[in-house]
């Protein structure tokens, strides 16, 4: 499938470089395609009233890490790094942007703490740390706001760059669709008893990456450690039991459904690694409907919402949602969509 069939072209104001004021105050577009194509424009905090007590939510409570560190190689020039993944109390898969790559065994320097190169593992560097990763980045980590946010990260930031069900720390970027939930919201959902669960996965870096193929089918996926409880397991049994709807806030939360679940719709695996790939053809197995915020033109999260939604409903939503001046991407809107 050609890589040109998730093109298009959005107008840069509408790359939302802030947070909305109040989280829930963003707007909603409800999507559904049985009905006419019909896209209505909402507010988010009015979720709820497009949702039946039968139905249940699916957050992924991942919390991000102030995962991106600026510093000096120990010859003098400036790097900056990206933890992708803890992997011991001091070592860590990260990026490193440099103007010259790092070599083995070279010691990177961040205030006052030190780190050595000791491995290649791609497209990541292996470092050794001497301090305890968690308070070096504790001390002088940033959040990793996404490329297209075109300012540093501030005290809004850690605030607003995380979601209000943040739990397990480990992300190197936020589940973005979450960020529009807040206490009020979550009250009207508990008094319309709609029911919600969670799940975690910790989102890496690789979210961000561009697909640079133009068949998509010979794009690597990045890989990514997610894990579901039995409470959950139990939630959608009993969902889909009593004809309710599961629907995954995110795509993060919808690839770690996906991940867990064999085609007979039983949970195969609690918890693991993912490279799950989802393009259009791709059969879903759990979530009947998706929120998620606006993405990047030729990113594999918009081939996902194709794959959800169909191709050439992913251009008319995103047609509709560009005229609209909708805001895009990690800080803007979002759309409420259900499985073709």
């Amino acid at each position: 499938m050609d890589i040109e069939n998730f093109n298009f072209r959005l107008p840069a104001k509408l790359i939302a470089q802030y947070p909305s004021q109040v989280r829930s105050h963003s707007r909603l577009l409800i999507h559904n395609y049985q009905n006419n194509h019909l896209c209505i424009n909402e507010k988010f905090y009015n979720l709820h009233n497009y949702l039946d007590e039968k139905d249940l939510l699916v957050f992924n409570d991942t919390k991000v890490l102030k995962a991106r560190l600026y510093g000096n190689k120990d010859t003098g020039g400036a790097i900056e790094t990206l933890i992708e993944r803890i992997i011991e109390h001091n070592q860590a898969l990260v990026q490193i942007k440099a103007n010259k790559s790092p070599k083995i065994g070279q010691n990177l320097n961040f205030n006052q703490y030190q780190a050595k190169v000791i491995e290649r593992v791609l497209p990541f560097y292996k470092l050794e740390f001497s301090h305890n990763i968690l308070d070096i980045l504790e001390d002088c980590g940033h959040l990793p706001l996404p490329p297209y946010i075109q300012r540093a990260d501030d005290k809004e930031d850690e605030e607003r760059y995380q979601t209000i069900f943040a739990k397990h720390l480990g992300a190197a970027a936020a589940p973005t669709a979450s960020l529009h939930f807040d206490d009020e919201l979550m009250q009207n959902i508990r008094n319309k008893h709609i029911n919600y669960a969670y799940l975690t996965l910790h989102v890496g870096a690789g979210t961000f990456s561009p697909v640079k193929v133009q068949n998509i089918n010979e794009h690597k996926m990045h890989t990514e450690p997610y894990a579901l409880n039995t409470t959950l397991i139990e939630n959608i049994a009993q969902t889909k039991s009593n004809g309710g709807r599961v629907i995954a806030v995110g795509t993060t939360a919808l690839r770690a459904l996906e991940s867990a679940y064999n085609e007979n719709k039983q949970a195969e695996k609690l918890c693991g690694e993912t490279n799950i790939f989802i393009t259009p053809g791709y059969k879903f197995k759990i979530a009947d409907g998706l929120i998620t915020n606006f993405h990047l033109p030729k990113s594999t999260l918009l081939m996902l919402v194709s794959a959800f939604i169909g191709i050439e409903e992913m251009h008319k939503v995103y047609e509709h949602a560009i005229k609209e001046q909708y805001r895009f991407f990690s800080y803007g809107d979002a759309m409420l969509c259900w499985r073709k």
